[in-house]
């Protein structure tokens, strides 16, 4: 019984770009009570990879998140092994704004303490008592009115490519760093103000809301499908669209363009930009913002050091990351003090 991927994110590519079949970019999360996850995460494994679906899933007790690609011809495949599944059926898909053909290049499915980490202890408050949920319509109207507070729910490299109008965008590398910099930074508002929160997809207000009101904020909202069922709400019903910027997703296109506003700026220049990249060099990986000026002239990496790195022999590369860690430098996404115009 195979339950691992048997080609290389290279040899999918390739596969990929030979067949030319549709793709559908999408994800989805819901919080359930799973008994045995790494059966659960088996199951899913041998349904999907049969149909050619590639993605990245974390399972665990607490319930799924998934992030996957599926091709068009085997969607409704896919949605009947979904609605098969009690606690899945017809939940909610998030279909990306952009699609691309290589957005995901292998199938994974993990299983995890948490579906997200937020580094809460769940036993301590009820998770079930959720923020209400708003769409388009509704979130709009609060964020215009001067007793809410928004708050974008995401990390630095996140938001810095795009968010909501006046919204407020911690400088963290986590979602538990912000869980607890929000707190404090409104702990004077927690009566008085409608505490209103986002993020991409809608999983993570899903437990920040509830933790908010264990804490003793009174008006929670949240925006139902995140990001992105934001953007699918104002495209189809014309609403103004309050997103400037890209939205930033965790597949191979690692962004969404929402508007035409380009807020950010490259981290080697400086000038107008918003496409993150990661450093050439294996050793770092680094993600970083670089335009194309820069990304021409420095090969796609970081700094002079990794520009120099990449240069020397494929033998020479590996002996220079014998016991790094490139993980540890992937993490502190733009956090480089190599990088001259980083937030």
């Amino acid at each position: 019984m195979q339950l691992y991927n048997t080609l290389s994110a290279k040899e999918r590519a390739a596969l990929l770009e030979q067949a030319g079949d549709a793709r559908l970019t999408l994800s989805f999360y819901q919080y359930a009570h799973i008994g045995n996850p790494e059966l659960f995460r088996n199951h899913l494994f041998l349904a999907w990879d049969s149909l050619g679906v590639l993605g990245r899933i974390y399972v665990a007790k607490e319930g799924i998140n998934a992030q996957l690609s599926v091709p068009g011809k085997n969607f409704s495949e896919f949605k009947a092994v979904l609605d098969g599944i009690y606690f899945l059926k017809n939940c909610r898909l998030n279909i990306a704004v952009e699609q691309d053909l290589k957005s995901f290049l292998k199938l994974k499915v993990k299983v995890r303490h948490k579906i997200v980490a937020d580094g809460l202890n769940d036993a301590t408050f009820d998770v079930t008592n959720k923020g209400v949920h708003v769409d388009a319509i509704t979130f709009n109207e609060l964020i215009e009115d001067p007793d809410t507070v928004l708050v974008d729910m995401r990390n630095h490299y996140e938001s810095e490519i795009g968010h909501f109008k006046n919204a407020l965008t911690p400088d963290v590398d986590t979602f538990r760093d912000s869980l607890d910099v929000i707190e404090q930074d409104l702990q004077d508002h927690k009566e008085d103000k409608q505490l209103v929160m986002y993020c991409t997809g809608g999983i993570r207000c899903e437990k920040a809301s509830a933790y908010y009101k264990h804490k003793g904020f009174k008006n929670v909202f949240q925006l139902e499908g995140g990001i992105i069922e934001y953007t699918r709400q104002v495209k189809a019903q014309g609403l103004e669209n309050k997103f400037l910027g890209k939205n930033f997703v965790f597949d191979h296109r690692r962004s969404e363009r929402i508007s035409e506003d380009v807020i950010s700026n490259c981290h080697q220049c400086g000038s107008p930009f918003d496409s993150h990249t990661n450093c050439a060099n294996e050793g770092c990986h680094l993600l970083f913002i670089q335009c194309d000026v820069c990304a021409e002239k420095m090969e796609h990496t970081c700094s002079d050091e990794c520009h120099q790195i990449i240069k020397l022999p494929f033998e020479q590369q590996k002996e220079l990351r014998k016991g790094t860690h490139a993980s540890n430098k992937i993490f502190k996404k733009g956090r480089s003090q190599k990088l001259q115009f980083k937030k």
